[in-house]
């Protein structure tokens, strides 16, 4: 198995105070019951298990605070890494269904070069616990579509996250803006068996692509632990879709820590992608994540 170092291509830290889902009632949501992690997860923490697990570089992933603060959150993890040196770059937030979204990221850019990209979370589902966005077509969007197109004039990426079902207009929208990069999160989330087929249409599609990636992260997100046959399943449909370099592992720290242990979840990783060659290997684990986000390791 792989025995080099690793790149965590999407981890969380946080603090309670500055997030109203983890400060608030328990509410259902599509990782599961959370109280484990309603609580603060400081980048002392992320780097003692980062360290045992071999990860020596890392791309924090906005956590959804309130958007009149995305400013704020980018502030303190600037502070965070000039403090510690983690994390080695950053994907924000910003309302990309506001006409102002660009002058937001500006100042953010203004603020670290540490930011690489922006997460808008659009995935929509008919089970409310799994729904983020508010309707299933918001891609389609004429101001998010214009806002979109100012990432290529940062320099910035997309943290694309939507469900099978919505990968034909995800695969739309890649190809409208072929100088933006859509990193694709959690591999698609594969929600269960049942959606399987509709999973392999849109992932093919968005294969087809050339500016799209993906993230081999967030497997235990609906079964609510570590499913070494799922992750196996996964990591051999997207390498086989995207190839070893367009694809790249990542933690989904905290929210993993539900079930997990660190260690335990990159070993297992490890061993679903024990079959690639040396140099694929760690293209996926290392290699990939330096290149799309620009780091200097």
């Amino acid at each position: 198995m792989y025995t080099g170092d690793i790149v965590d291509a999407h981890h969380h830290i946080w603090r309670t105070r500055d997030l109203p889902w983890l400060s608030g009632p328990m509410v259902p949501r599509i990782f599961g019951p959370y109280e484990p992690i309603k609580r603060d997860y400081l980048i002392g923490e992320y780097l003692a298990e980062a360290t045992a697990s071999g990860i020596t570089e890392s791309v924090y992933v906005q956590t959804n605070w309130p958007l009149d603060r995305v400013e704020d959150e980018v502030r303190w993890l600037r502070d965070v890494h000039q403090e510690t040196g983690r994390p080695t770059a950053v994907v924000c937030a910003a309302d990309l269904f506001d006409d102002d979204a660009p002058h937001v990221m500006r100042r953010q850019a203004a603020l670290t070069p540490l930011v690489r990209g922006v997460r808008q979370q659009l995935h929509w589902h008919e089970r409310p616990e799994f729904r983020y966005a508010d309707a299933p077509d918001r891609m389609r969007d004429p101001v998010f579509r214009k806002n979109l197109g100012a990432l290529a004039d940062l320099g910035w990426l997309f943290e694309l996250q939507v469900f099978p079902e919505q990968m034909a207009d995800a695969a739309e929208l890649a190809a409208a803006f072929p100088d933006v990069t859509f990193v694709l999160v959690h591999a698609g989330m594969l929600i269960g068996p049942e959606y399987t087929e509709p999973w392999r249409a849109g992932m093919a599609a968005l294969a087809e692509r050339p500016n799209v990636v993906v993230k081999l992260t967030g497997q235990g997100t609906f079964v609510h632990r570590v499913d070494a046959e799922l992750i196996s399943f996964v990591a051999g449909e997207v390498i086989g879709w995207f190839g070893a370099g367009r694809a790249m592992f990542g933690t989904n720290f905290p929210v993993e820590k539900l079930w997990t242990t660190m260690p335990h979840l990159v070993d297992t990783w490890k061993g679903a992608l024990a079959h690639l060659t040396p140099a694929d290997q760690r293209a996926v684990f290392a290699g990939n994540a330096r290149r799309i986000y620009g780091l200097g390791g």
